[in-house]
Parts: structure tokens; C-alpha cells; sequence
């Protein structure tokens, strides 16, 4: 089997385990694992493998008087939280036969009960198994705990998101404090890229080290020996594990075929993360869209217009929704795919051509219109589905995804995408021609207008993310010199008076303020409490300007304008690019190379009396793009674009642990505790 083959084979196909042990049982999975099933091929798997039923993973869920029969599905270790969680439902349940997989594997939960021993067996999963009869009240009834990997969400074929690992994010320079302060003051740390992954909370390792395991478990099954290359110091981290796995090392020794893999750190460039530019249907889509419950990815499409009930307080949420996840049918399998890397204005027009020929295959009445697709267009087509029921079961994938566009290009919000749009432009023509504060000055009027209710209206949201997107690009602009720095910090201040006032006289708080700030109404946020929560948000905002210090090629993201051109934005991750198809080949010392070990050690002393060569991203027919933190669906086409253009014959297959909006950003710098991941402990 071909590697690019055993990919698309290997999400469905780590299923298979927890597939073989559902039948007659109710099962109980965590939202983590429940995205990756939902991209899998959702709840009918489960259910055609003969399970009774499917709930949340939750203290307040059981199983009925004639269940006797369990099966958890957990994304965490099983300790601490997670033990209770199970605990409590067999409590309430009659179980006599429990079932409990977990994706991590078993000699992380050694790291995690402080075993550092390799010892023989399952020792901490047969202990479990001991507890789950002890919790069903008899101790000869059946307990089985195994490792299934069912991290795996393949949004596309060339795109597999991780949905276990979403809230893994690349470290910034107040967490490199964090861990110092705790270090003897010889041993503390000069930045990030001096790290190593002991040196980090039980927490973190325990993620990267099951992440580290998860993608060699993959490697195995496409039989890949892989050359492992980081940009950034998260990156090098997981990349380091990697290649240092006994089992990848073992792995490499023997596997056919090659592949490179090269993780790159989304902190480095969180301008192209927050940043309106993208002409893209998806990110619009899953920006304005409410999310569903418990994902991280997909998002509800209001299903209303395909019955012929009036949108009304009653009616609202009388229908389930509908989603992007469409497994079930090629057509809009590849619909999706369009929507989520062609630029908006080709997949508008794909998604009324699809409706037209769904709509035309049924002999349904359909006018055809040509010129500018419009969501009131998409929508009539759609409703010429919803008296024919046979119709609209063969095709209701094209129907969810005809809605999901047609919902979001009339949503009202789509205005203010504009308006962020126009606000980053001016700010970038702004750096070409300013110093950082002179930038960070223009956004003081913003603040103000916003707050007395006239000119921009931007939200406290937008405004956090203009904040990432100037600070992110930020660094090109800031010389660096002390009076400069005297100069932003002062600015820096104004900015946090305005914010402060703004924030304590909002009328409402929006979940990603309520998120940031830790509290829930506005009765609650008082002056102190806002100030302490900007005063702390700048401190991160600073290590994102940073983030790049270390980097020699990569060190800008951003192109100064002169007499004939603009400013420009010059994506990271596209610089990346063009430096490993580059037709020389040049070494390049930003994407370090770390499958090395001994061998690589060798090398380079020979390297001295005679040519050896390194290895190089490019070297093989298939690359692992890993971005760790996420990435966008701009960023696909760019990557597409960027490998047809240097027509490399390198398969590129791109791997992240979420697909970002950009509110996302500000939630996973201001309000996610980045040292200690949530592992369930």
C-alpha cells in the first residue's frame, strides 16, 4: 500500500478496535474523541457496529436498568478527573462488563503515576480494570482497558486535524518565565529554543510525548521512515521526541518508504491566524456560524428552510442541525474540499452548480440563473427539495453545505469582516511609515469610537484580534532602541486606560470577553479586575512581537511599501515554503533537522573531509506540513498554490491540531493555561 493510500485508510482504521467492542453496548465518549468519530464517519458508525446508544462523557450521564453493557471512549489519562467521571456513571449504572479506551498509550500513563521503569505488560491499565470491577460492586464481572489512537480527524485527504490535541499552543516568553521562576537561578533558561522537554510541567509532556507516540503509531502503518525538521521551539520539541522514540528508531531501520515531516509554530506568525484577508467561503463559514456543541471545528447550519415551518421562537431549534462533516457522499465530499481551499467568488459558483445538478438529476423545477450567486438564489434552490423526501435524503450533504453557504454570506456580521479588513490594511500601510507606536496610537481612536457607539463599531472581540494582528507583525516596525521602547510603553498604557474604561462599560460581555476575563456579567467586572486582565494580556502581547527573535531567515513577516508599492503581509508559512522547493536547494538554519542522532553526529564530522549531504525537507516524494497551534483555511490554498507553482512532485499533506477563526487566537493566548494542557489528571 502506497503511504498517500494508508493515510486515508488510517483515521477510519484506528476505529476498527473500539468498532469491535460496541455491540449491545451504550457508549460514552468525550467531545474530543466524538470530532474525530464525527470527520470519521459520525454516530452511524457506531451504531451500525451494534451499539445501543451514545452519550456524553459526563458525571450526570448512566446507563438504563438494561444496559448492562459500557464502553468509554476518553482523549485523557486515566487518573484524576477522568477516573471520576467513570466512577461516577458506573455508580449510577448496572454495568457488568465495561470497556474503557484511551488515546493514551500506556507508557505515558507510566510518565504520569511517576514510573519511570519499562516495565512488562499494562501494569497501570490491569489496575484500572481492577478498579472498574470495584466500581460495578463485583469483583468477577469483565473490565478491559486498552490504547486506541482515535486522535485522527481527516477534514479533507490532504488535511487531518487532531481535535485530542486542540488546545496544544506554542510557548510564549511569559511561560518560559513561569518555568524559570521555579529553577535554580544557574539553570535558568536564556529563551525558548534552550528548553528541553523535562524541563516542562508533567502536563506538557504528557501531550507532546502522546502526540510524539500518536504520529509515529501513523508512520508504522504507512511503513514511513520519516525526517523530522522544526521551525520554532515548540516545533523542536516535538520533533526531538519524535526522533528519539525507541520505536521510531526501530521503525527506521526497516520501513520502505520515506516521507519528511516539518512542524512549524503558529506563534510565529499569528497575523495570518487573525488576520480578514482570506477570499475564502470556509473561514467565513465557520467564523459566523455557531459552532456545535463540544466541537472545535464544525459549526450548526440551521436547517429551517428545508421544511416549510416559519422561523419563529417555537421553531427555533425544533430541527437538529445540520453540519460540514459530509461522509457519507463523494459529491459533497469534494464540495467541501472546494469550499475550504478555492477562493470564495469559484466556490459560491460551485455550490449553485452542485444544487442545479442535484436539483436537475431529480426533475425538479428549477430556473437557472447566471451572474452573481447570491444567498437568496442558493436558498431557492435548496427549498425546491423539501416536498420530496427522496430527494432530499440522496442529497442532503450538498443541501447542508448549499445552506452553511448561503447562512453565512447573509450573515449580518459579514459587515464587520469588512471593517476589520479595512482596519488591517490602514494599519499595515501605517507600519510602513511609522515606529510600532505611532502604529498602536491609531488604534486609541478605534477604542474610543467604538465605546460612545459611533463610527467603527468594533466589538472588544474585533479589537483583541486587531491587537494580535499589529503585534504579530509588529517587530519589522519596532527599531528597538530604549527611547523607543519608553515611547510604546507609554502608548501601551493609554491603550489599557481606554480598554479598561471600555471594557467596564460594556452592556453585555461577549464569550470570548467572558473567557479572557473570568467573569461572566458586567456587574462583576470592576476596574481593578479589568486593568489586571489588560495588564496581563499586553504581557503576552509582547512575547508574540518577540516571538520571532531567534529566527534568521524568518525573522519578518511584513514588506515595507515604497513610492510604487503597499506594505505587504508575506505569510510565514509561505516563506517556509518556497525555501524548502527552492530549485538550489540551500540550507536553510530557521527549519532545523532533528531525526538525526548518532548518525547525523557522524556526518557532520565527515563532513569535514568529504561531501556529505544533509537532509533536506525536499528530498522526498511526500511532506508532513505539521503546524502546531492551527492553521487556517487561507493558509491551504496558500500552500497548494505555493507547491504548484514550484511543480516540486512532492505530495504535500498538511496536519494541525485545529482549524483556526480568528477568535480563536485570543482565547488560546489570553485565556488557555499553555504549560498545563487539560490531560484529564
Amino acid at each position: 500500500m502506497l503511504p498517500a493510500d494508508g493515510l486515508v485508510c488510517f483515521p477510519g482504521q484506528t476505529w476498527e478496535k473500539v468498532l469491535s467492542k460496541v455491540k449491545k453496548a451504550v457508549v460514552f465518549m468525550d467531545d474530543r474523541c466524538s470530532e474525530s468519530l464525527h470527520w470519521n464517519g459520525g454516530a452511524a458508525l457506531l451504531f451500525e457496529a451494534g451499539a445501543r446508544n451514545i452519550k456524553q462523557f459526563s458525571s450526570f450521564e448512566a446507563g438504563a436498568q438494561n444496559e448492562p453493557k459500557a464502553v468509554f471512549v476518553v482523549s485523557t489519562v486515566l487518573k484524576g478527573r477522568t477516573a471520576d467521571i467513570i466512577k461516577d456513571i458506573i455508580s449510577l449504572s448496572h454495568f457488568q462488563y465495561c470497556v474503557v479506551f484511551t488515546t493514551v498509550p500506556h507508557s505515558i500513563h507510566l510518565l504520569a503515576n511517576n514510573v519511570n521503569a519499562d516495565l512488562e505488560g499494562n501494569p497501570v491499565f490491569e489496575q484500572f480494570e481492577e478498579k472498574l470491577c470495584e466500581w460495578m460492586g463485583d469483583m468477577n464481572y469483565t473490565a478491559e482497558v486498552m490504547h486506541a489512537p482515535v486522535v485522527f480527524a481527516p477534514l479533507t485527504e490532504h488535511l487531518h486535524l487532531l481535535p485530542a490535541f486542540s488546545n496544544l499552543f506554542p510557548l510564549l516568553d511569559v511561560d518560559l518565565e513561569s518555568i524559570n521562576e521555579k529553577r535554580p537561578e544557574k539553570k535558568r533558561f536564556g529563551s525558548l529554543m534552550d528548553m528541553d522537554v523535562h524541563s516542562l510541567p508533567p502536563e506538557l509532556q504528557i501531550q507532546i510525548k502522546t502526540l510524539a507516540l500518536t504520529l509515529n503509531g501513523l508512520f508504522e502503518f504507512i511503513s514511513t521512515r520519516e525526517e523530522s525538521f522544526s521551525v520554532g521551539p515548540m516545533s523542536r520539541l516535538i520533533a526531538t521526541e519524535l526522533a528519539n522514540l525507541p520505536q521510531a528508531k526501530n521503525r527506521r531501520k526497516t520501513a520502505p518508504n520515506k516521507a519528511s515531516v516539518v512542524f512549524v509554530d503558529r506563534t510565529l506568525d499569528l497575523t495570518g491566524a487573525v488576520g480578514h484577508h482570506g477570499d475564502n467561503l470556509a473561514e467565513k463559514i465557520l467564523s459566523v456560524l455557531p459552532q456545535l456543541p463540544g466541537h472545535v471545528t464544525d459549526v450548526q447550519v440551521d436547517m429551517l428552510e428545508l421544511t416549510h415551518l416559519k422561523p419563529t421562537t417555537d421553531t427555533k431549534g425544533i430541527l437538529a442541525p445540520g453540519c460540514l462533516a459530509q461522509n457519507q457522499s463523494a459529491t459533497a465530499k469534494l464540495l467541501w474540499e472546494t469550499m475550504l481551499v478555492a477562493k470564495q467568488k469559484e466556490a459560491v459558483i460551485e455550490v449553485r452548480r452542485q444544487l442545479v445538478e442535484a436539483a436537475s438529476k431529480e426533475n425538479l423545477p428549477i430556473k437557472m440563473s447566471l451572474g452573481r450567486v447570491t444567498a437568496e438564489q442558493l436558498c431557492s434552490y435548496v427549498q425546491l427539495f423539501r416536498d420530496s423526501w427522496g430527494a432530499l435524503e440522496s442529497h442532503s450533504g450538498v443541501l447542508q453545505l448549499g445552506l452553511a453557504a448561503a447562512q453565512a454570506l447573509r450573515h449580518p456580521a459579514l459587515q464587520r469582516w469588512d471593517a476589520c479588513l479595512a482596519f488591517e490594511r490602514l494599519l499595515l500601510q501605517a507600519l510602513g511609515d511609522s515606529d510600532l507606536a505611532g502604529v498602536l496610537k491609531q488604534l486609541l481612536p478605534l477604542i474610543k469610537s467604538s465605546e460612545s457607539g459611533t463610527g467603527s463599531d468594533l466589538s472588544m472581540d474585533d479589537l483583541l484580534v486587531l491587537l494580535v494582528y499589529v503585534y504579530s507583525v509588529a517587530k519589522e516596525a519596532c527599531t528597538g532602541g530604549s527611547e523607543e521602547e519608553k515611547q510604546v510603553e507609554k502608548v501601551e498604557q493609554e491603550l489599557i486606560g481606554a480598554l479598561t474604561l471600555r471594557l467596564t462599560r460594556e452592556t453585555t460581555l461577549s464569550p470570548l470577553v467572558q473567557e479572557v476575563t473570568g467573569v461572566s456579567c458586567p456587574e462583576e467586572l470592576t476596574m481593578e479586575c479589568a486593568h489586571s486582565v489588560l495588564e496581563s494580556m499586553f504581557g503576552t502581547l509582547r512575547g508574540v512581537a518577540r516571538a520571532r527573535d531567534h529566527l534568521k531567515n524568518f525573522s519578518s513577516v511584513f514588506t515595507p511599501g515604497d513610492g510604487a508599492h503597499q506594505a505587504t503581509y508575506r505569510p510565514l508559512l509561505k516563506q517556509v515554503l518556497e525555501e524548502i522547493f527552492h530549485p538550489d536547494r540551500r540550507e536553510c538554519p530557521d527549519i532545523e533537522h532533528m531525526s538525526g542522532g548518532l548518525t547525523e553526529l557522524l556526518k557532520t564530522g565527515f563532513s569535514m573531509f568529504m561531501k556529505v549531504s544533509r537532509p533536506h525537507p525536499s528530498d522526498h516524494p511526500l511532506l508532513f506540513l505539521f503546524l502546531v497551534g492551527g492553521v487556517t483555511p487561507s493558509e491551504l490554498r496558500l500552500i497548494r498554490e505555493v507547491v504548484s507553482t514550484h511543480k516540486s512532485g512532492t505530495q504535500v499533506i498538511v496536519m494541525s491540531t485545529r482549524l483556526l477563526r480568528p477568535s480563536d487566537v485570543p482565547r488560546l493566548l489570553f485565556n488557555t493555561d499553555r504549560l498545563r494542557p487539560d490531560v484529564g489528571v
